[in-house]
C-alpha cells in the first residue's frame, strides 16, 4: 500500500452500497479494506491541523467530542443563558438540507488548498474526494429499499461534482472541515456566543427570539453563497428552551435532560415481541419476524442482551432512572427468567447457573 501511494499508481477500488433502515433509510457506500487503509492514513496526517482550528463547540467525528458530549454541552449552556432557570431563553435548531449530497467537491478542494501544503496528501485527498463510489459499485442486502431512497438523498441521482458518501471515515471527517468554514462565520462574524454544531445540525441559543432569526437569515445566506450548500426550509425548530430541545435522541432541559420518546418505544416494542415469541431483526436486515420457539437459544438471549444494554447504556446518560426500572419490572416479562439488573438498572448480565 505504501509503495502505490508513494508512487501514485494508488487507485480506489469499487466500493459496497446497501441500505440500512434505522433510524430512518440511508445509502451506506463501504470502502474496499485497502481504501479504508488510506482514508486512515490520510486522515490521522491532516487531522492534527485541523483540529487546532475547529471551534469546540462542534461535534462527531472527533475525539472526545461524541453525541453524549454534545448533549451534556448543551445543558451547560442552558444552564448558562437562563442564569439558572431565572432568565427566558429560546433555541432555534436547523438542519442543513441534503448535506452530504450537497457538499460542492471543487469548493471543498479550494478550501483544502489554502491549508495543507504538501503535495502528496492534497493529491490523495483529491483522489477520494473525485472518487466515484457508484461507478461499479456491489450492491448488497434488498435492493428494492435502494429504490426507496429519495434521489435527493442518493449518490446515483447526484451530480458527479458533488456529494461524498456516507460510510466513509474521510466523508466524516470532511464533513467538519467544511462546515468548519460555517462554525468560524457563526462564532467570529455573528458573534453567536451559545451555538453547537453535530455534523450538519446545528442549535443556536439567545434570550432575543429576533436575534435568532436575524442569525437564521445570515447564516442561510453564508451557506448559499460559499458552500453551495442551504438550510432545509422545513426543518427549523424554534421555542422556548424550557419546553426542551430534541437533540441526539435526547429532550435536553436546562433541569434534566430525557430520552426521546421513540427511542423507549422501539425498545417496548423489542421487548414485546420477544415475549410473544418473535425473533427481533437487526437494523441493517429487512424487518420481519421469525417464530422463536418456546425457548429462546443462548445465540437468541446473547443478541437481545447486546440489545437491552445498547439502550440502557443510551438511557443512563439521561435522568432516567425510573424509565429503567419501570421497562424491567412492566416488560422484561420471560427475559427476567435470563436477566439480571447491575446497578442501579444500568446494564444487565446473565444470570448464573
Amino acid at each position: 500500500m505504501t509503495t502505490l501511494l508513494r508512487s501514485k499508481a494508488y487507485v480506489p477500488a469499487p466500493s459496497s452500497c446497501f441500505v440500512v433502515t434505522y433510524p430512518k433509510l440511508r445509502e451506506i457506500f463501504a470502502a474496499d479494506f485497502q481504501d479504508r487503509i488510506a482514508h486512515h492514513l490520510l486522515v490521522g496526517a491532516i487531522e492534527p491541523y485541523f483540529e487546532r482550528h475547529f471551534i469546540f463547540d462542534s461535534f462527531a467525528c472527533r475525539k472526545g467530542k461524541g453525541a453524549h458530549s454534545a448533549v451534556r454541552r448543551l445543558q451547560i449552556y442552558l444552564r448558562q443563558i437562563t442564569r439558572n432557570q431565572t432568565n427566558r431563553a429560546y433555541f432555534l435548531q436547523l438542519d442543513i438540507l441534503s448535506f452530504f449530497t450537497s457538499i460542492d467537491k471543487q469548493i471543498f478542494v479550494n478550501l483544502l488548498q489554502k491549508h495543507l501544503l504538501q503535495p502528496d496528501l492534497l493529491w490523495l485527498a483529491h483522489l477520494i474526494i473525485f472518487n466515484d463510489p457508484t461507478l461499479n459499485c456491489r450492491v448488497k442486502g434488498d435492493t428494492q429499499l435502494l429504490a426507496q431512497i429519495p434521489p435527493h438523498k442518493s449518490l446515483f441521482h447526484t451530480a458527479k461534482s458533488k456529494g461524498l458518501p456516507i460510510g466513509n471515515l474521510t466523508s466524516q471527517f470532511f464533513a467538519n472541515v467544511y462546515l468548519n468554514q460555517l462554525d468560524q462565520f457563526v462564532k467570529r462574524k455573528l458573534k453567536v456566543k451559545y451555538y453547537l454544531r453535530y455534523v450538519d445540525d446545528l442549535v443556536l441559543l439567545s434570550n432575543d427570539p429576533d436575534q435568532l432569526s436575524s442569525w437564521r437569515q445570515a447564516i442561510n445566506q453564508f451557506l448559499c453563497q460559499q458552500l453551495s450548500l442551504q438550510l432545509h426550509p422545513a426543518k427549523d425548530q424554534f421555542g422556548s428552551v424550557y419546553s426542551g430541545i430534541d437533540w441526539l435522541g435526547y429532550v435536553v432541559r436546562p433541569e434534566y435532560i430525557l430520552c426521546r420518546r421513540r427511542v423507549v418505544s422501539n425498545l417496548k416494542s423489542k421487548l414485546a415481541a420477544f415475549n410473544q415469541g418473535l425473533l427481533i431483526q437487526s437494523h441493517n436486515q429487512h424487518p420481519h419476524a421469525a417464530p422463536l420457539g418456546h425457548t429462546p437459544t443462548p445465540e437468541q438471549l446473547q443478541a437481545m442482551l447486546a440489545t437491552i444494554n445498547s439502550y440502557f447504556g443510551h438511557f443512563k446518560r439521561a435522568n432516567t432512572y425510573r424509565l429503567r426500572k419501570n421497562l424491567y419490572d412492566r416488560h422484561f416479562g420471560i427475559l427476567k427468567k435470563y436477566l439480571k439488573p447491575m446497578g442501579n438498572y444500568d446494564y444487565f448480565v446473565f444470570k448464573s447457573g
